[in-house]
C-alpha cells in the first residue's frame, strides 16, 4: 500500500478502504489543479467581440412600473465585469425551465457575495411583469431580473435558437475604455458530444453536491419547481 497523503483515519475503516480512498484523493487533487489551469486559460482570453448594440431591457422598478435599462447601465459603479444568465422562461412557455430555476435558486443566495466583485443580471424573453412575478414567487430578492422580450439579445448571444426556443446560455461581458466587449460564454452547451453539456456546473452547486454521494446525480433525476 502506498503512503497515505495525510494522517486521517476514520473509525472502523479498513486498509482496503484507505488504499482506494487515497487513490481517489489524488485524483481529486489532480482535478482541482486542472480546474485551476482551465480558469487561468480563461483569464488569458484575448479581447472578444465588441457588443453589437447597447441593448435596452425592461424591468419592474421600485414604483412597480416598467422601466428601461441599457446593457451599459448594468455595470455597477466600480465594476467592470457583467454576468448575464439567460433564463428559459419565454412568453410562450407555460412554466419556466426547472433546471434554470434551480440554478437561480442557488444563485440568488450567492448574489450578495458575487456582487462584491462583479455585476449580475438575469434575462428572460417574457414581459417584465411576468419575469418579476416569477422572481417574487421564488423569493429571488438578490437577483436583477430583466425582460429581453423587445430586443435581440437572446438571438445575438445564443440564448435562443433559430426557431426561437429559449436556451440557458450564460455570457460574461467586460467594460473597457473603448467600449463593452464579450469575454466568455458557456459554449459547451452547443458542443456536439452526445453527453449532457453541464455547461453551468461551475456555478451550480447542486450537481457537485450530489457527485459527493454514492447515489450520484442519477441518470434521469431533475429538480422540481414545486415541493408540495
Amino acid at each position: 500500500m502506498t503512503e497515505s497523503l495525510h494522517d486521517l483515519e476514520f473509525p472502523g475503516e479498513s486498509p482496503e478502504y484507505r488504499e482506494h480512498r487515497d487513490k481517489l484523493l489524488q485524483a481529486e487533487i489532480d482535478l482541482r489543479a486542472r480546474i485551476e489551469e482551465v480558469a487561468s486559460l480563461r483569464r488569458e482570453l484575448p479581447k472578444g467581440g465588441k457588443v453589437k448594440e447597447d441593448y435596452v431591457f425592461e424591468r419592474i422598478g421600485l414604483n412597480g412600473q416598467v422601466e428601461e435599462v441599457r446593457l451599459s447601465e448594468l455595470f455597477d459603479p466600480g465594476k467592470f465585469t457583467l454576468v448575464i444568465y439567460n433564463y428559459m422562461f419565454g412568453a410562450e412557455m407555460a412554466s419556466p425551465c426547472v433546471s434554470c430555476t434551480a440554478i437561480l435558486d442557488s444563485t440568488n443566495g450567492n448574489a450578495i457575495h458575487v456582487s462584491q466583485r462583479l455585476s449580475l443580471a438575469v434575462v428572460a424573453k417574457s414581459p417584465a411583469n411576468r419575469v418579476q412575478a416569477m422572481a417574487d414567487e421564488r423569493g429571488w430578492s438578490n437577483l436583477r431580473m430583466l425582460s429581453s422580450a423587445n430586443n435581440t439579445y437572446n438571438a445575438d448571444y445564443f440564448g435562443e435558437n433559430a426557431s426561437g426556443a429559449q436556451l440557458p446560455m450564460c455570457n460574461i461581458f467586460v467594460k473597457r475604455a473603448d467600449g463593452i466587449y464579450h469575454f466568455w460564454g458557456t459554449e459547451m452547451l452547443y458542443v456536439k458530444s452526445g453527453m449532457q453539456p453541464r455547461h453551468m456546473d461551475l456555478a451550480w452547486p447542486l450537481w457537485n453536491f450530489l457527485d459527493m454521494t454514492p447515489e450520484g446525480r442519477g441518470a434521469d433525476w431533475y429538480p422540481k419547481l414545486s415541493y408540495d
